[in-house]
């Protein structure tokens, strides 16, 4: 946007433009009428819309209305003709790049109530290369609910029984006040976890009280020093808060590993200093490694020295999988200290964020399928996995992608994007700018106020509640009793043509203790990966041996 438009814009927000020419034709209209005698229909069309733009600001179920009266309905148009035209169109309704509009209007079904029936069968190609299904059973079972939980932490004072369906870490900055507000309303009706994000717990996160899993950077933000480093008795004040159940260590994320990030100064409000406790108005640094700890065995130390600080709630940290000599590293610090972490959450790199450049989004990091099945089978082979939950996140949207992530070793799953169209995000894709229209992901206040926090709210519950009695229904009718015992035996991978496999038979999984087997001599190395870099990991250094 040029310079001069930028700054017209500030002053008047140029969405209102339609609107204010339709005052403008209203009054043209009425003079032309009084003047000359014609051009009252003028009037009348000029005066309809100022009428319908001042409906659309003052409703409250539609984001896009209240950011952009009258203009807004071209969406809401275009969405009625569209399965007349459809062919006229350029996005398919499976092109999932990076969300297909199929699962857009699912979750929107879901949010909003509404059937998520198909009459036609599926949309999709189901001899297509990487189809996948869950086989059903001819002994389905019926299950009094659908609220599926776990104990993260069972060896702790205090274990957390979790849903197996979560919000993910989205910071407040990122997203606005009024999606925070209305993402934890959502969790604490529906009894499911909401994760903070980086960015600490803010004044918007403790309004309506839902679970907190408290994640926890290389900023420290919320138990930080003056000097950027980790603050104990900053951090005790918010770890032993009711609100707060978890406490995840953050060492990467899917959607930028490795990379650190600086919010500006001028974008460090009041409320986002006080949530992360750090100046106002100066800039605010994540560095790209954390300062608490250097080692793995350090890492596992501080693990143990938050869970004792924090008055024994569970504590584990989140990862992209990379360099897989590092990973191997930490499980060799785990064994030799005889410390492990309550959880570990994978994330994919299939995430995405505006704070990366976009070689990071694309090119970095292990995607989530990979990094899964790195951590799960590691904690397998060294008899570990029965200590350690796992959580993932990484394009999770329906319930089959959260069938399909336990059968690959997750416990529970996490959904960022999921809920933010829950919240209404129409992916327009200009996160990063703080123009979003729907108000999800912007600190514009006069954008943020057209999501309304009371209906919002609602949506979240009801994706989630509507999302696990479709998960239910997978589980019934695969003749299991809980999610967790769905396994890569119930789902089957077309792999090309006419072949398909069962994901037993085709990914690799390791059976319990072949990795134990193989490092005391008793077995072969079930992998190429592990025989190549689990002698070079040590647990003192991430550095693999033959560089060190």
């Amino acid at each position: 946007m040029p310079a001069w438009l930028n700054a017209l814009n500030q002053h008047f927000p140029l969405r209102y433009l339609v609107w204010v020419c339709c005052a403008v034709l209203a009054l043209l209209g009425a003079f032309t009428q009084v003047s000359f005698g014609t051009g009252g229909w003028l009037a009348l069309l000029g005066l309809c819309g100022v009428v319908l733009g001042l409906r659309d600001s003052r409703q409250q179920r539609h984001a896009v209305l209240r950011n952009y009266p009258v203009i807004g309905h071209m969406r809401f148009l275009l969405e009625f003709i569209r399965p007349e035209i459809r062919q006229y169109f350029i996005e398919s309704d499976n092109e999932a790049a990076p969300f297909s509009r199929q699962q857009r209007s699912l979750v929107y079904q879901r949010a909003k109530g509404q059937p998520d029936k198909r009459p036609f069968g599926t949309q999709l190609d189901v001899h297509h290369d990487g189809y996948e299904w869950i086989n059903h059973s001819l002994q389905p079972t019926e299950l009094p609910g659908h609220d599926f939980r776990i104990t993260i932490g069972e060896h702790c004072a205090q274990p957390y029984s979790a849903s197996v369906f979560n919000i993910s870490a989205m910071s407040f900055g990122a997203l606005s006040a009024n999606a925070i507000l209305a993402l934890n309303g959502g969790a604490k009706r529906g009894g499911f976890m909401h994760d903070t994000g980086e960015g600490s717990i803010s004044q918007h996160h403790r309004v309506h009280g839902g679970d907190l899993v408290w994640e926890i950077g290389s900023g420290y933000f919320g138990c930080r020093g003056d000097d950027g480093r980790f603050n104990e008795a900053a951090f005790v004040a918010n770890a032993t808060d009711p609100q707060v159940k978890l406490i995840e260590i953050k060492l990467s994320q899917g959607a930028k590993p490795g990379h650190g990030g600086v919010l500006p100064g001028p974008k460090v409000t009041p409320e986002i200093a006080l949530a992360r406790g750090v100046p106002v108005g100066v800039d605010c640094v994540s560095p790209a490694a954390h300062s608490a700890f250097s080692t793995p065995r350090e890492l596992l130390q501080f693990v143990q020295r938050l869970r004792e600080l924090s008055g024994g709630k569970p504590v584990g940290f989140k990862l992209c999988i990379g360099h897989p000599w590092e990973w191997f590293a930490i499980c060799k610090a785990m064994l030799d200290s005889g410390i492990t972490p309550d959880f570990i959450v994978v994330d994919g790199a299939e995430g995405g964020t505006g704070a990366a450049p976009l070689e990071f989004t694309d090119h970095v990091g292990a995607p989530l399928q990979e990094g899964l099945l790195l951590v799960h089978n590691t904690l397998v082979g060294l008899n570990l996995r029965s200590r350690i939950r796992i959580g993932v996140a990484g394009k999770i949207i329906g319930a089959f992608d959260i069938a399909r992530a336990m059968a690959l070793g997750a416990d529970w799953c996490n959904s960022a994007r999921g809920f933010m169209f829950a919240l209404g995000c129409i992916q327009a894709q200009s996160c990063h700018t703080g123009t979003c229209p729907t108000g999800v992901t912007t600190q514009d206040p006069t954008r943020q106020r057209a999501l309304v926090v009371p209906d919002k709210l609602e949506r979240v519950y009801r994706y989630h509640l509507n999302t696990l009695h479709a998960l239910q229904e997978l589980v019934q009718a695969a003749g299991l009793k809980h999610p967790g015992e769905i396994s890569p035996q119930h789902i089957v991978h077309r792999v090309g043509g006419d072949e398909v496999k069962l994901l037993i038979h085709h990914l690799p999984f390791l059976k319990p203790g072949q990795l134990v087997d193989a490092i005391e001599g008793r077995a072969d190395w079930p992998h190429g990966v592990y025989k190549m870099y689990w002698p070079l990991s040590q647990p003192d250094s991430f550095t693999p041996a033959a560089m060190a």
